[in-house]
């Protein structure tokens, strides 16, 4: 039985919406929750900054036909709108279906078995980590485009970048949704504004941006094969990431938190079909060609709204979005860590909440990785991209097989319907995901296909761990009644003075019997100190035995845990406890003063007896002001 199987059980009607009371004032944890505008900014970020990268690779591949092929551009994308729009249903069922978030892993783990479940989360997490170094990466990319004079520091403003996304979600999940609404609209509104001024227009305003630069159009060729359109479709399904973000991070909304998230869902969806189909039909209509160091975003930009400043408005929103794309991953992965952590896959420490909601410990992990890939990578985000999108693609095979089965299984109204699109949707996805892992495989997708299995031993070893910890406890069995037993508290001390009086009456006051101990070292100064204490204590006469220990070998913890040992086998039935005094200084920098004899002893009791250990904090609190002198 799991460690927090008692903690994890929900009263009947736990996972019940409660009522959606509209303007009514939210609770003060609500208040640290996330509204569906919110999540949109906080939860989208990494779907809509794909649409900088999504077209783009669509072109790039079809440019090896030549004209003819670029011609398939938009049916390839009307393809995967069509995949979109059968991935936000799925999730959206999947939101009413698994309140709790989770997403992917939680479909996979109720309907297809805890190895799967373990598979789809290891994806997840890696395409999360990947997400957030790609994101800041392509960010930083396009602002040392602009800015050559940055490139030689583009790994210290990867950095940075990830420092201020970090520092923002540690304050929370709605407070990062507050800073990253305004990049996310001004992204958004110029995007559309680009597509309905490119679409009224005959002709491009300003080629100015490609000017200049050399076409990557291969010659022209008259046929496009299947498997180039394959690889097209697959290479533009990069721009369906983050879209299952929403799901996994479902307890992040305010209460109805199902309903919120599904509206989430929805306009997440809407908004990135209707750009990525906008953006197709201005390739086509522009008849534009992909050319190196230009991006296709910064054409579309030039030849609808001319090279002015709107243009520069667009990159400037585009540049921003890339760089705060990673926040996605920051909504989402430190939601799944935590579910993982519950099911005893990860450390319990992952299922902790500090204040303002946020899970703390998984936002500092994903920074710390992240950090790692950066600096392995330079900051370019070529060594990164081989190696992104795959992991999700799995997720999403996973998450639709197991949606199939949930209808099969449920049959509720319309269930065959439902299934036969779910089922439509794994078959896309997971031709994709083997599509990008043949083609990538060479440049870097091996290392997924190596570390999706070892994430999976990495979550049972700790589910293995937790078992055994779980057995030697005796959870979920009664256990026997409590017993008063004799109780022997042993207190270390080297002088007299208050801490020691302190320490003596605390101990008496816990246990039957008191012994104190002092270590003598083996030397003449040791022995001195030794006859020095020997004799203040008969002066003071606590009322306790002061028994000396020899410490051959110099060490504190040594003699006391051999004592401790001496008691234990001499009455093994006596509970020991070691009550360590010690100073809490008034100041943090004076802790610098203290000799740590108190971490050194608790260190070695810790490490090789079974004895409680207490240790008592004496405060030193800062000197009592005098009082003024009102005497004249």
């Amino acid at each position: 039985m799991s460690l927090l199987a008692h903690a994890n059980q929900r009263p009947e009607g736990a996972g019940e919406e409660p009522p959606d009371t509209g303007a009514a004032r939210p609770s003060a944890e609500d208040r640290h929750r996330l509204t569906a505008p919110q999540g949109l900014a906080a939860l989208s970020l990494d779907a809509m900054a794909s649409v900088a990268y999504g077209p783009e690779s669509i072109v790039l591949v079809l440019a090896a036909a030549g004209a003819y092929g670029l011609g398939f551009t938009l049916p390839v994308t009307f393809a995967i709108a069509a995949l979109l729009a059968v991935l936000v249903a799925s999730y959206r069922q999947v939101i009413a279906a698994f309140p709790d978030g989770g997403g992917s892993y939680a479909v996979a783990k109720r309907h297809l078995g805890r190895r799967t479940a373990l598979v789809t989360a290891a994806s997840l997490v890696l395409d999360y980590v990947l997400n957030v170094a790609v994101s800041v990466t392509a960010g930083v990319a396009a602002l040392t485009s602009a800015f050559p004079s940055l490139y030689a520091d583009r790994l210290w403003i990867c950095l940075g970048v990830l420092a201020l996304v970090t520092g923002v979600n540690l304050r929370g999940i709605v407070e990062s949704a507050k800073w990253f609404m305004v990049p996310t609209a001004v992204f958004v509104g110029s995007v559309l504004t680009m597509i309905v001024a490119g679409l009224l227009r005959d002709a491009p305003a300003s080629t100015e941006a490609a000017a200049g630069h050399a076409s990557a159009l291969a010659g022209n060729a008259t046929a496009v094969g299947a498997l180039l359109l394959l690889k097209a479709f697959a290479a533009g399904c990069s721009a369906l990431t983050g879209v299952e973000a929403v799901a996994n991070a479902v307890p992040a909304f305010r209460a109805p938190a199902q309903r919120r998230a599904q509206r989430t869902e929805v306009a997440l969806g809407a908004l990135l079909g209707v750009m990525l189909i906008g953006l197709a039909v201005l390739i086509g209509r522009f008849h534009l060609q992909p050319v190196e160091g230009v991006t296709v975003l910064a054409q579309l930009a030039d030849a609808s709204l001319g090279h002015n400043w709107a243009f520069y408005v667009v990159q400037f929103a585009t540049v921003v979005l890339l760089a705060l794309a990673a926040n996605t991953s920051f909504g989402g992965l430190p939601v799944l860590m935590a579910l993982l952590a519950r099911d005893n896959y990860l450390p319990h420490v992952f299922g902790l909440k500090a204040d303002r909601q946020v899970h703390r410990h998984g936002v500092l992990a994903l920074a710390a990785v992240s950090a790692l890939l950066l600096v392995f990578s330079g900051g370019d985000v070529n060594t990164l991209v081989p190696l992104f999108a795959i992991g999700v693609f799995v997720g999403f095979t996973i998450c639709q097989v197991g949606m199939v089965r949930h209808w099969r299984q449920e049959r509720s109204a319309g269930w065959r319907g439902k299934a036969l699109l779910n089922g439509f949707g794994a078959l896309l996805t997971g031709v994709s995901a083997v599509v990008v892992t043949a083609t990538k495989f060479e440049e870097g997708a091996w290392l997924i296909a190596l570390a999706l299995p070892l994430m999976v031993l990495v979550f049972e070893a700790v589910h293995r761990s937790y078992g055994r910890i779980g057995e030697r406890l005796g959870l979920g069995r009664v256990p026997e009644p409590p017993r008063r037993c004799h109780s022997v508290v042993v207190v270390p001390v080297s002088s007299l003075s208050r801490l020691t009086s302190k320490a003596l009456t605390a101990a008496v006051s816990l246990g039957d019997e008191v012994i104190a101990v002092t270590a003598v070292q083996p030397d003449a100064e040791g022995a001195r100190a030794a006859e020095t204490l020997r004799r203040d204590w008969e002066l003071w006469n606590p009322g306790v035995d002061l028994v000396e220990l020899p410490a051959p070998t110099r060490a504190l913890g040594r003699p006391i845990v051999a004592y401790v040992h001496e008691l234990t086998d001499r009455h093994p039935d006596n509970r020991v406890t070691v009550l360590i005094p010690e100073v809490e200084p008034a100041h943090v920098w004076q802790r610098l003063l203290q000799n740590q004899r108190g971490a050194v002893v608790a260190h070695a009791v810790r490490r090789d007896t079974d004895a409680v250990i207490c240790r008592l904090r004496f405060r030193i609190g800062a000197e009592p002001a005098r009082k003024a002198d009102t005497r004249r």
